[in-house]
């Protein structure tokens, strides 16, 4: 049997909501693998970029699973979280703009607003409750899938945002897009 593959933007199950997981069974774990190796094959397919994390819904399974790398700096450390019905129980900090960008929406980034602390609840693989005070980078990655499996991509926040979308060069630079031209009446985004 094949591995699941990353669905990208038009495909409309990426703004749907996962459904909770209730029990943590083999086929939870199965698909904590197969997004992990997902990610991975992402990252070794791509020069400059790396695949931090990634929501069950990419895989096309709509339940609330997500996987969130180790180690964002070292892309040696092929290791992950799991988190499991992870939910937001306080945002906190400043709202900063930042670029992002996804899996599931090729070649175009966006500058984005997030705040810039965040405290989440989740279950591991064990079924152990976890809780997670992140801020930074790690912060805006958990929002970013948080809001996956809550039917939300990033291009959502700035869809009216002329200034905030950006593609990556061949040299692994961003550069502002067209937006009304290459954004505002994407088939592909919206």
């Amino acid at each position: 049997m094949s591995r699941p593959k990353i669905i990208t933007l038009p495909n409309s199950h990426l703004r749907n909501k996962s459904a909770k997981v209730h029990v943590i069974d083999e086929s939870v774990i199965e698909l904590v693998n197969n997004m992990q190796e997902a990610t991975l094959e992402w990252e070794d397919s791509r020069e400059h970029e790396v695949g931090v994390a990634l929501a069950a819904v990419q895989l096309d399974n709509l339940v609330r699973v997500v996987v969130v790398r180790n180690n964002f700096d070292d892309k040696s450390d092929r290791t992950f979280q799991v988190f499991i019905n992870p939910e937001i129980t306080k945002l906190e900090g400043e709202i900063e703009k930042d670029y992002e960008g996804c899996l599931s929406i090729k070649d175009i980034y966006g500058k984005v607003p997030r705040h810039t602390k965040v405290r989440i609840k989740a279950l591991n693989l064990d079924g152990k409750e976890v809780k997670v005070k992140a801020e930074g980078f790690l912060a805006r990655v958990l929002q970013h899938e948080i809001d996956h499996i809550n039917g939300i991509v990033f291009v959502d926040h700035i869809k009216n945002k002329q200034d905030a979308f950006y593609t990556l060069t061949p040299a692994g630079k961003l550069e502002p897009l067209n937006y009304e031209k290459e954004i505002k009446s994407s088939r592909i985004l919206w």
